[in-house]
């Protein structure tokens, strides 16, 4: 069973019926006892960060994150993605859930939002198995990862080369939405599943 964190923000359904179409099993919860039944966790988002982190912290599941992480794979999609990270300075700088080393900040060149299809290259996680590199998948964010390649797993250029999906021990990270961007997504919640 894979675990939605729910915290009030994000697309859970469209997630659960990715994992479902693969014939996995999910439950959207944002109670602790019952996702300590799953065997690993997604955290959706999309939104402000700011206001995601405050309902995490609100309801206790930013502490409850980063104790289940010790031992339980964790992937981060989109805004879940950039919780991951140390700090935000999305409306003011707000700390993350400082899972991986390094900091969100703001597109200061072209049209902002980014959204669209965007190749992804330089992968270098079982995430992508299957995958070959300059595979585009579907983005939609105003912001992005600036971070070392120490945790880099992907790359994608939008102006600027930055850090499209992350990764440290069991926890990963993609800025895309995996769930919208076809059979290449398909194919990294399945190797998602698989880990």
């Amino acid at each position: 069973m894979i675990g939605i964190i729910d915290y009030g923000m994000g697309n859970l359904r469209s997630v659960q019926k990715a994992i479902e179409y693969l014939g996995g099993r999910a439950c959207i919860s944002s109670d602790q006892r019952e996702l300590d039944g799953c065997e690993k966790l997604i955290l959706p988002g999309v939104g402000s960060f700011a206001a995601g982190m405050k309902n995490l912290n609100d309801t206790g599941l930013a502490s409850y994150i980063v104790r289940r992480t010790q031992d339980t794979p964790l992937l981060g999609i989109c805004l879940g993605m950039q919780f991951l990270l140390q700090e935000s300075e999305e409306d003011g700088v707000n700390a993350g859930l400082g899972l991986i080393g390094g900091r969100v900040v703001r597109f200061t060149e072209g049209k902002i939002p980014h959204i669209g299809w965007n190749s992804v290259e330089e992968m270098r996680s079982p995430l992508f198995a299957g995958i070959p590199s300059g595979t585009e998948f579907y983005f939609v964010h105003s912001y992005y990862a600036d971070m070392t390649d120490e945790f880099t797993i992907g790359k994608t250029e939008y102006y600027r080369v930055y850090a499209s999906a992350v990764g440290r021990g069991n926890v990963y990270g993609v800025q895309f939405h995996p769930e919208k961007s076809g059979a290449a997504g398909l194919q990294l919640l399945r190797n998602y599943m698989q880990l």
